[in-house]
């Protein structure tokens, strides 16, 4: 197996475990994940929201046909994340920085897929233009 594959297998599966494992806290409405949604104005709304389109996204990055679409879904979310994190929440959320690394981390992937696998997207686009 080529070192590409394997290293686009990695990106894919951190992305999507980034973005799966938070699911958990968000739609059990844990504690955690309440308090920091409520800090956004975004309770509970914006954290089912996220949580489905994170679920979706991580769906569609799995997938190889649909990476592109997924990772451009994730980005977004991720760009979002980061926002909110140098703007309101701060750096810093729960006494760590987990949450804002796993948001730089997924963005990254993300954004490393998106190159990776534009094609899917322009292919889409250029479909989009003729009809």
């Amino acid at each position: 197996m080529k070192f590409s594959v394997i290293a686009i297998w990695i990106l894919r599966l951190l992305a999507a475990v980034i973005m799966l494992q938070t699911l958990y806290f968000k739609f059990t409405a844990q504690p955690e994940s309440v308090e920091l949604f409520t800090t956004l104005g975004m309770e509970p709304w914006g954290r089912i929201g996220t949580g489905v389109i994170e679920l979706i996204a991580s769906i569609l990055i799995l997938y190889p046909r649909t990476t592109g679409f997924g990772a451009a879904l994730g980005l977004g979310l991720m760009s979002g994340a980061i926002f909110f994190h140098l703007t309101i929440l701060g750096l810093k959320v729960g006494g760590d920085y987990v949450l804002f690394t796993y948001a730089v981390t997924a963005f990254v992937c993300c954004f490393i897929l998106l190159i990776i696998y534009r094609n899917q997207l322009l292919s889409l686009i250029k479909k989009r233009q003729f009809t």
